[in-house]
């Protein structure tokens, strides 16, 4: 008679599951080792120094101490201290903070740190494998993972009396908590593609996207410390566009405008309601967050073409962009 073993279980999962679950594993287990030494766990005091303003993560840029955080975790705060997995812990002096991208960079004194690999969100697609890093709920050096759930998503954001809306955030269902915020969303190679900024909802969390606009807001804010942004006066949204069109440009939309403000660059310029831009600059743009990546710093006072497509016929304007706020 065969004895039987106990706890052995069902039969052995087919080869394929095998290595499908290995695979996840082995990327999932490499991004963490390689975010874990790069993601602080970021404490935010008041100017005062009588107690805590915020906690969030933080993650290195650079090997001189730079690390790039959310803007509403060191809201209000002039001084901090960063945690680091090896046991490091340095004092935090702020560099630069934009509000209206929710994107912020401080710098650990005295620090030498292990940056991440910094990639292009542009390049994500829905489905694609992502990995978050950060200090949730002060459990340091969190490590989640899930799929990019949509990209395209809008996040408003304001700073006084200005508002913006950051486009083409990144949604995903990688678990994330209060802590998060500030910390590193990587794809599937260790690449820094996203900063995690909220939580909508059980598994819904939202990540800034680090992409070609944010590369300038990021670079705006460790020259100048502040990011000057220029304002056309319009508002409107990606639009796609006519098949003629499509097929005679080259692409598949612009930015549908749906009011122009009165007394604005855009009204001065000539741009009215209906129009759909097209270009600015001589470059192509799609959607929103094309646009507002011309709008950053270099446009301000200076003639900006834009080409629009109106009742099926491309007009060329001139606008000047001021300074927004």
């Amino acid at each position: 008679m065969a004895l039987s073993r106990p706890f052995t279980g069902p039969a052995d999962p087919a080869r394929e599951e095998e290595e499908a679950l290995d695979a996840y594993s082995s990327i999932v287990t490499r991004v963490a080792e390689r975010l874990q030494p790069a993601v602080a766990s970021l404490r935010m005091g008041r100017p005062d120094g009588r107690r805590p303003q915020g906690a969030g993560s933080g993650v290195a840029l650079t090997e001189d101490g730079l690390l790039v955080t959310s803007a509403h975790v060191v809201e209000g705060s002039a001084r901090g201290q960063a945690a680091f997995a090896d046991g490091g812990e340095y004092e935090l002096e702020p560099v630069g903070s934009d509000p209206l991208s929710d994107l912020a960079l401080v710098r650990a004194r005295g620090a030498r740190l292990q940056p991440v690999e910094v990639g292009d969100a542009g390049r994500l697609r829905v489905g694609q494998l992502v990995v978050a890093v950060g200090n949730p709920l002060g459990y340091s050096g969190s490590v989640t993972a899930g799929v990019v759930s949509a990209l395209g998503r809008s996040l408003p954001t304001r700073s006084g009396s200005a508002r913006r809306i950051v486009e083409n955030v990144i949604q995903t269902d990688a678990a994330l908590n209060p802590g998060n915020s500030g910390g590193a969303l990587a794809d599937g190679r260790g690449r820094l593609v996203g900063i995690n900024t909220a939580v909508a909802g059980i598994g819904l969390g939202l990540a800034v996207p680090i992409d070609r606009t944010t590369r300038r807001i990021l670079s705006a804010l460790q020259r100048d410390g502040r990011v000057r942004r220029g304002y056309l006066g319009i508002a409107g949204g990606t639009r796609p566009l006519p098949a003629a069109a499509a097929a005679r440009l080259g692409r598949k939309g612009g930015i549908g405008v749906m009011e122009v403000v009165e007394g604005s660059p855009a009204a001065a310029a000539g741009l009215a309601a209906g129009d759909l831009i097209v270009g600015v600059g001589g470059q192509p743009v799609a959607g929103a967050g094309d646009l507002q990546g011309h709008m950053i710093g270099a446009a301000i006072g200076r003639p900006l073409e834009v080409e629009v497509l109106r009742r099926d016929r491309l007009v060329r304007l001139t606008a000047v962009p001021v300074e927004l706020g």
